[in-house]
């Protein structure tokens, strides 16, 4: 189904930021009957919002900024125009608001499912949309992982909205109130946003604003600021120790009820991690009215995602793993403890702490290829513990020589894993996973694989 092409009639709103979300979130808005001021600070972007009224905006008479995500409207500092907002008084808002008002305005009552956690909610978000969509219920998925909020379709009352959502947009919400939500984890990320620990995890916290007792809230239970909001939310029985009411022992998927799935049947999704997102994303298909059989099927067949542990080919038996979304070390450990030996390729623009938290797990590393900005700083980390390094550079000649060291018998699996941010090198984690993607391929073209 459509929107109402007058839906926000009479609404005026700036929306500043025209990439991949901003872009289609102007073009949906003036599509629903808004008028939409739209700027972006590179000329660029600018040129290419056609048939948009691209200037700068003006605060009078201004129902709301729409800031992208990335777009900072507090820390480290605010951008100007938020700044403008803010001392004017208009709301500052995310395309996920919009869509929650927009889909009420438009009388649905379809239910929203919101997702979060430092890592594991794009996974997460897919899984359950494919679990959902697999029974035929009308679903759609999107926010911070793929389509923008605010360009979904719009669903019926049977309909459910299951969106991905980043600290940076449960920032800016006022009314949305999800029916079930899910904080799967928390680790150091984004602090330069948050100002550090506490305001990341408040900021987290949202996502449970504004439920009734007939909603479902599910938090992770497996690090200590996690335990500490379920415990707040008295979303876990507390009898001494914190006991989750889904888990996984061994690869059985279970609840209290009984064993809902056996995840060695789900190749796409190794590792503990994976566990616990099948864990919560069991957890909120079943108080969707989703049957345990519906639920099981649907965890065996998902495919996964592009850049999350992606198994992206075999040469002589080596194994390829892209696993570039691993932006920071917590990510990075739930690949490495899947593999008992490989070759590491890893660097870029480094989070706090670097690689240092998963010294743990340095014993598995044959060698690590180190890439990007921050190579010099990882490699003075291993050299400490005694890991064989190299830095290389470039992602293409880390992968050419972590081949040529796999061929020769160092380790069956070449592990992308970059536990750093892209932005040094490339526009995002999925232009380092393509990249890598596309290395492999020519490798084994070369070898006539």
């Amino acid at each position: 189904m459509n929107f109402p092409t007058d839906l926000f009639a009479g609404l005026r709103f700036a929306v500043v930021g025209l990439g991949k979300n901003g872009l289609p979130v102007a073009r949906r808005l003036v599509a629903m009957g808004a008028t939409v001021i739209a700027w972006d600070d590179t000329a660029a972007a600018r040129a290419a919002a056609i048939g948009l009224d691209v200037r700068m905006p003006e605060m009078a008479r201004l129902d709301a900024l729409v800031l992208s995500p990335g777009i900072p409207h507090r820390l480290p500092r605010p951008h100007p125009i938020a700044a403008m907002a803010i001392a004017a008084g208009v709301p500052i808002l995310s395309d996920v608001e919009l869509l929650y008002r927009a889909v009420r305005r438009a009388g649905s009552q379809a239910r929203f499912v919101g997702i979060t956690g430092t890592n594991g909610k794009s996974t997460t978000t897919a899984l359950l949309a494919h679990i959902i969509a697999g029974t035929g219920r009308p679903v759609a998925a999107g926010g911070n992982l793929g389509v923008a909020a605010l360009d979904l379709p719009l669903l019926g009352d049977d309909g459910i909205y299951v969106i991905e959502m980043s600290s940076y947009m449960l920032e800016r919400l006022a009314t949305l109130r999800f029916n079930a939500a899910v904080m799967l984890n928390l680790s150091p990320d984004h602090l330069d946003r948050h100002g550090d620990m506490a305001g990341y995890a408040r900021a987290k916290r949202a996502i449970f604003d504004r439920q009734t007792d007939g909603d479902l809230a599910v938090v992770g239970i497996e690090d200590d600021l996690s335990r500490a909001m379920a415990a707040e939310l008295q979303a876990v029985t507390i009898a001494g120790q914190r006991r989750a009411d889904f888990w996984a022992d061994g690869t059985l998927l279970q609840d209290k009820t009984g064993v809902i799935v056996d995840l060695a049947q789900a190749r796409a999704l190794p590792g503990a991690h994976n566990a616990q997102n099948a864990a919560a994303a069991s957890a909120m298909a079943l108080h969707l009215g989703l049957s345990r059989a519906e639920i099981a099927a649907g965890i065996i067949s998902y495919p996964g995602l592009p850049h999350r542990q992606e198994d992206v080919g075999s040469i002589a038996g080596v194994r390829f793993i892209n696993d570039s979304k691993a932006t920071n070390a917590d990510s990075t450990a739930r690949a490495m403890v899947c593999y008992d030996r490989f070759i590491l390729i890893a660097g870029g623009q480094a989070k706090d702490g670097g690689i240092l938290p998963l010294a743990t797990y340095f014993p598995r590393i044959a060698l690590a290829l180190l890439i990007g900005r921050d190579a010099p700083v990882l490699a003075a980390t291993l050299a400490e513990h005694g890991v064989p390094h190299r830095c290389v550079g470039t992602l293409a000649e880390a992968t050419e020589q972590a081949w040529q060291a796999a061929r020769d018998g160092v380790a069956p699996v070449v592990l992308l894993s970059p536990a750093c941010a892209s932005w040094d090198q490339f526009t995002g984690f999925d232009q380092r996973g393509d990249m890598f993607r596309d290395q492999v391929a020519a490798i084994k073209l070369r070898e006539g694989v």
